[in-house]
């Protein structure tokens, strides 16, 4: 065959020139290329990836809001280092098409013996190694420092030595999750430039969306079955009782004969509610000069009825045949996730009214509050609206001095949404006697708000608005009395301690640090909290998840406090210390 001007006659049947280049110019087909060969083999770690991950998992070892275990250091420390290499990764190919980033590479390697040039990642391992090792043990000594001024028992070092190896898996894992989306992002990328003969530059881009698009579709199924299962697991749990809950027989609560509402309805958590609450006897030692009485208590379940307004409606027809409204206190309650109410929070102001009271409170779905706040805050904006507004409308047609005081509550997501009921410090002092929101999330738009603008130098931690004069802040009892200004009614106070991760949780820690962690912490007797980019953001999440491991007083433990918040809030005419004392012994008995 006559070989034309300009043609390349393959070797050996092969259609690749001697640069191992087809006469295309098309590197995609080098079956036979041997650093294609190469590639096949599992990369070793880059060195910028390990530098930077090994610097993000040592960091994350740092104390934070709350003590930890070693498993949830080795979780802390192993996402934060997967995190940490990706971003290592990332600046060192950003920083390839800078020149005098290239020159400086380039100038060190050459100093480098080629000996000792394959031993060097090795080395890096073993640095990193020894870094993990000595900052463990360090976090260990924090640790210790940190349960005993709490009163918690103490980790060992050697039992907080085994976040080692877990923190090195969790990594390893997201790494390798990583490389295998963008091993696939590689292919697709390779194939659109050789079946559609697209430019190299779009084929790339248009792979990285379709793969990232994938990878977020696929996520949001898993996300929304995931979710489902756990409805589902949470709807059959709610069938559940608690042990020793029993169907009441007073006609002062829900569930009980005559009432509009089946006792079998009302789910776990409105069970254990209306079948709870001070005795007789208990009333009347809290309460000696007052006349006790039953305590109105009213529940509606997510499966009473099918809409949040349906079930608003019906909650106040269970009021009106209780007698809820000829009561002198009437307290709205926001349940978080699961209808969960906490008695802790209700208890307190029956025994300071010697029963002349009536709760009230909805369900609005199955799942826990952390799942509820993340995935589905919504449905507790409408359930608490609805209620508020049903109640509010029921009140309007009674003559103003024989309405009871109405109040309103929430802890963490209840705080949540009973605050958006009433979305701003105006609006809830027109349309309430007082409020008392426990552990309110930084999403909470009126806290927020009024702790941005609370007065110059007061701290995040214990912010004083207006002086005091109409909400207050306090993570201790002295903090609810300490402006010397006059607490004008209708009074609003946020309980909130200075490590309650619920509270100072936020998106925004990802990249700016809180007022709360540039303040000099009041409590000298534990390490401080640092702020670190990324970090900080999965300590605080990590530390969400411990909330409520810790005593009272501590984290999102507020029970032993809720009582002094209902005194500053709404004390019955005459109230004093003594009395507060009286109602403690009870509480505590």
């Amino acid at each position: 065959m006559t070989q034309r001007p300009g043609e390349v006659t393959p070797l050996s049947g092969s259609t690749r020139t001697a640069s191992g280049v087809s006469p295309t110019g098309d590197r995609h087909q080098a079956g036979t290329d041997p650093r294609r060969r190469r590639r096949r083999r599992p990369r070793p770690p880059h060195p910028a990836g390990l530098a930077m991950g090994t610097l993000f998992a040592v960091v994350a070892m740092t104390p934070s809001l709350l003590p930890r275990d070693w498993l949830y250091q080795g979780l802390v420390s192993g996402i934060s280092g997967a995190l940490g290499y990706g971003v290592g990764v990332a600046l060192a190919r950003v920083l390839r098409f800078v020149p005098a980033w290239r020159r400086l590479v380039s100038a060190a390697r050459g100093r480098v013996p080629p000996a000792l040039a394959p031993h060097l990642l090795p080395v890096l391992g073993l640095l990193a190694a020894v870094a993990v090792v000595v900052m463990l043990v360090v976090g260990a000594r924090w640790q210790r420092a940190m349960t005993a001024a709490i009163g918690m028992p103490p980790p060992s070092t050697l039992d907080w030595l085994r976040a080692g190896p877990l923190l090195v898996l969790i990594a390893a894992a997201f790494v390798l999750a990583a490389r295998g989306v963008w091993w696939v992002s590689r292919h697709l990328d390779a194939l659109l430039e050789q079946r559609l003969r697209w430019p190299h530059a779009v084929a790339s881009v248009v792979a990285t969306v379709l793969v990232l698009g994938g990878v977020v579709l696929v996520n949001d199924v898993l996300l929304q079955r995931a979710l489902g299962a756990a409805d589902a697991a949470f709807a059959a749990r709610n069938d559940r009782d608690h042990p020793g809950v029993e169907r009441p027989s007073a006609a002062e609560r829900s569930g009980a004969p005559g009432s509009l509402v089946a006792w079998a309805s009302l789910g776990r958590e409105g069970r254990r509610f209306v079948a709870g609450g001070p005795s007789t006897d208990d009333l009347r030692t809290a309460a000696p000069d007052a006349a006790p009485t039953t305590p109105v208590r009213v529940y509606v379940g997510i499966e009473n009825a099918d809409t949040p307004r349906e079930r608003a409606d019906l909650a106040v027809e269970e009021l009106e045949r209780t007698g809820a409204f000829e009561r002198q206190v009437l307290l709205l309650v926001t349940t978080t996730g699961s209808g969960w109410v906490n008695e802790a929070a209700v208890e307190p102001l029956e025994l300071m009214y010697a029963g002349d009271t009536a709760a009230v409170a909805t369900q609005y779905s199955y799942l826990p509050s952390w799942l509820s706040f993340l995935f589905d805050r919504a449905r507790v904006s409408e359930e608490s609206q609805a209620l508020a507004t049903a109640v509010e409308a029921h009140l309007a047609r009674l003559p103003a001095d024989e309405r009871p005081l109405l109040l309103a509550y929430g802890e963490s997501l209840g705080s949540y949404g009973s605050e958006t009921a009433f979305p701003s410090l105006a609006d809830i002092r027109a349309r309430t006697d007082g409020v008392l929101w426990v552990g309110p999330p930084d999403a909470n738009a009126v806290w927020h708000a009024l702790v941005e603008r609370r007065d110059p130098g007061t701290p995040a931690v214990a912010p004083v608005y207006a002086s005091g004069l109409l909400v207050r802040f306090a993570g201790d009892a002295a903090q609810i009395t300490t402006p010397t200004t006059p607490w004008d009614q209708p009074r609003a106070l946020y309980l909130q301690h200075a490590d309650d991760p619920v509270v100072w949780w936020s998106p925004d820690v990802v990249l700016s640090a809180p007022d709360r962690l540039r303040e000099q912490p009041a409590d000298t007797d534990r390490p401080a909290m640092r702020w670190f980019p990324v970090v900080t953001f999965w300590q605080l999440t990590f530390d969400l998840l411990n909330a409520k491991s810790v005593p009272d007083g501590y984290g999102h433990n507020y029970d032993g406090l809720v009582l002094d918040g209902w005194v500053g809030v709404v004390p019955p005419d005459g109230w004093t210390a003594a009395d507060t004392a009286r109602v403690r012994a009870v509480l505590a008995e």
